[in-house]
């Protein structure tokens, strides 16, 4: 099946029409926006200077393609550069440039001459929006610093509703999973509803809650993991 997919050939030109939503920053861009087609729907977050872009078909549990990495932009260009990609490792390390121009909660995408139109579907006004990175673990009763050695990574980055995890090593080109959807955080429990899982699509549909809360700036995470085993880790943002 082809993909077509934003970001594959990053020449692209916005023309946005008018929308509702206010924007969340000077560029718009931050939040999570969405494609649904009959056989599959993409998914593309921009939070805090890192973007995921995940195509799959969350009906027939079918994780098709992911890749995401670090942009900036200026007044009207957008820089992307690639950090993993399930599908085709030779492109990270690539960097990607367009002129853009968006606003409100629909945009068209011109791409090669065929115009997408993307919905808004939220921004990056909640508590727990950001990229977060873990740093300790509870290990026999007591919190632990997690010290990551060479180039392996994983990230979580969370919109307004949307959440996604990459475990990714950019210096040697291997992606080793990712999953994503939806999450709520309300009253200290933090729940998460799958809608992709690339290691094993049985997770897709499973609802997770977590005792959840933010103190001196860190995310605090309790509970039990999908396997059943108690888990307490501590998540700081990424700077």
């Amino acid at each position: 099946m082809k993909i077509k997919c934003l970001l594959v050939v990053f020449l692209l030109t916005f023309t946005a029409t008018k929308g509702t939503i206010a924007q969340s920053n000077r560029t718009g861009l931050t939040g999570a926006w969405q494609i649904k087609e009959a056989d599959k729907e993409q998914v593309l977050v921009f939070q805090d200077g890192f973007f995921f872009h995940t195509v799959y078909n969350k009906g027939e549990k079918r994780f098709l393609y992911s890749r995401g990495g670090t942009y900036t932009h200026n007044a009207d260009a957008l820089n992307c550069t690639i950090s993993f990609n399930s599908a085709h490792k030779e492109e990270v390390g690539k960097q990607f440039s367009t002129k853009y121009a968006i606003n409100g909660a629909k945009a068209d995408f011109s791409i090669n001459g065929e115009k997408q139109n993307w919905q808004r579907l939220d921004d990056s006004s909640a508590p727990l929006a950001g990229v977060w990175r873990i740093t300790s673990r509870m290990q026999d009763g007591k919190l632990t610093p997690i010290h990551q050695t060479g180039t392996r990574q994983t990230y979580k980055l969370l919109t307004g509703t949307r959440f996604q995890w990459a475990a990714i090593d950019p210096g040697k080109k291997e992606f080793s999973g990712t999953g994503g959807g939806t999450y709520t955080f309300r009253n200290g429990k933090y729940t998460e509803a799958i809608e992709f899982f690339s290691r094993d699509s049985t997770r897709v549909g499973a609802s997770l809650t977590f005792d959840g809360k933010l103190e001196n700036g860190e995310w605090h995470h309790s509970g039990k993991s999908s396997k059943g085993d108690p888990i307490y880790e501590v998540w700081s943002r990424v700077q």
